[in-house]
């Protein structure tokens, strides 16, 4: 006997659906930010999610210190929060992310009489985690690289600082960081040049620090039988 027609094509239509859902793409940025302009609760989640990790890297490095930068990432996503209805579309949800976030980097600067204190690596807990096994030289090599970069952007004027965190540290184009900072392509490349020539020496000279500034893993308590 032929089984009913109604149950095979019932079957085929839910695999249908499964299959429609689970090809879905992800929602666009801008498709984000339109939903949590008409009300949606958690696109904007969602959205910042995305890029936080960006983002959170070009605040640290333009101001160079942990609680700055997340008090700075704070103030920019709360006015993209509030300010979302007047997103213009002229460019990129994450140029105009990137633009607040550099814009409330350079306000915090501005009202700071403060110098920055000493700035630690972006999330070490993470770097590690992704990186392969080392040795505690290595490990400490490389903090101490992290540090030594953060310390020379501090060294460079707020406007080439921002050009060069973005071209050369966060990989964005001339062109993209020119419409972050709103300011032509050819005063970006300027910028870059400029910070460029003041980094090289800086940063040359704080590699010809003396070995013994950076302890040995022979002299580390895990290659002496633990702590004292």
């Amino acid at each position: 006997m032929t089984p009913p027609a109604s149950s095979g094509n019932a079957s085929d239509e839910a695999s249908d659906e499964v299959s429609d859902e689970a090809s879905d793409p992800a929602p666009s940025d801008a498709d984000l930010l339109r939903r949590h302009v008409d009300g949606d609760g958690d696109a904007f989640g969602v959205l910042f999610a995305r890029h936080q990790d960006r983002l959170w890297a070009v605040a640290l490095r333009t101001l160079g210190d942990r609680e700055e930068a997340a008090d700075a990432l704070q103030d920019a996503m709360v006015k993209a929060f509030r300010s979302a209805a007047g997103f213009r579309g002229d460019a990129a949800v994450t140029t105009w992310l990137h633009r607040i976030v550099v814009n409330a980097c350079i306000d915090r600067t501005r009202r700071s009489a403060a110098r920055p204190t000493d700035p630690l690596p972006d999330d070490p807990d993470r770097t590690r985690a992704a990186a392969p096994p080392t040795t505690v030289t290595d490990d400490v090599v490389r903090h101490e690289q992290q540090l030594d970069v953060l310390r020379a952007l501090q060294q460079l004027p707020l406007d080439q600082r921002a050009a060069v965190v973005l071209v050369d540290m966060e990989g964005y184009s001339v062109d993209e960081a020119s419409r972050m900072l709103q300011c032509p392509p050819g005063t970006i490349k300027s910028r870059c040049s400029r910070a460029r020539a003041r980094l090289v020496p800086l940063l040359a000279a704080w590699n010809q620090r003396p070995a013994q500034d950076v302890p040995s893993a022979a002299n580390s308590p895990s290659t002496q039988g633990g702590a004292p």
